[in-house]
């Protein structure tokens, strides 16, 4: 079964320097009928003004994901040296990402960052251009454990790599050099443009799928989705997408069961 979500029904906010779209409920946004799919719990389409941005707050127990689609947005957290690797209780480490990670860092179009919030973290997020906005989504997904020591993962995967594919770019287990993260979760990117690009996935149908078109048009199993719509999927064998016209997008295989919030 899909479902589309349209882009025209998320749900909006605005300070004046950024400007959000929410697919799932988010902040002032409120929607019974749109509380996460699975263990994907936000997702939101955030534009954010030249040399704005979130000054230090705090997050925990929470697995974000920051996907930058135009721009480039400065990432500063608390986390020193030796907590910039996947680290916590016995069995709740993600495999790879064991290089450490600057304090600093600057995300481009390509770059994708798993902070994972553990016990706490601090940290800050602007637009490093002053002339320019900077367009992302950011994705929150439940982790499998809470309380562990926070972390921190980048890792840039380039345009022709995502050329009528799917890459995947985030696990739990930092599958085919992916970031790995402490959730239940997968997510690819693709780029597709033109009728010979075209992607298949199987599908657990015990499991969910979620599939965000950041922009451009796209089909999904034959469905026709524009830039901003959502599918959510189940008990689905199998994603094909095909038709796409400048299209971006992530696919995310997820839990079926959405844990408690912390």
């Amino acid at each position: 079964m899909i479902t589309v979500r349209p882009s025209s029904e998320r749900g909006r906010s605005s300070t004046g320097w950024l400007h959000s779209a929410h697919s799932f409920s988010f902040g002032a946004y409120f929607d019974l009928r749109h509380q996460g799919h699975g263990n994907l719990l936000v997702l939101n389409d955030d534009t954010m003004a030249p040399g704005r941005g979130f000054g230090t707050h705090g997050h925990r127990d929470m697995e974000i994901v920051s996907y930058v689609l135009d721009g480039a947005l400065a990432h500063q957290d608390d986390l020193p040296t030796h907590q910039r690797q996947p680290v916590g209780p016995a069995g709740a480490e993600p495999d790879g990402d064991k290089r450490d990670a600057p304090a600093t860092g600057i995300l481009r179009p390509g770059d994708v960052q798993r902070m994972s919030a553990g016990w706490g973290v601090q940290h800050s997020e602007f637009n490093a251009l002053p002339d320019q906005d900077t367009h992302f989504l950011q994705i929150w997904i439940k982790p499998l454990f809470t309380g562990i020591r926070p972390s921190y993962a980048q890792k840039h995967f380039p345009a022709a790599d995502r050329r009528g594919r799917l890459v995947r770019i985030a696990s739990r287990k930092g599958l085919e050099g992916s970031v790995s993260m402490n959730a239940d979760a997968s997510i690819w990117a693709g780029l597709f443009d033109g009728a010979g690009e075209a992607a298949t996935l199987a599908l657990d149908p015990e499991r969910l799928a979620y599939v965000h078109l950041a922009r451009g048009t796209l089909k999904v199993n034959g469905v026709p989705l524009a830039g901003g719509d959502g599918a959510l999927l189940a008990a689905e064998t199998g994603l094909t997408l095909s038709g796409g016209g400048q299209a971006e997008v992530l696919v995310f295989d997820l839990a079926q069961k959405k844990q408690a919030a912390p």
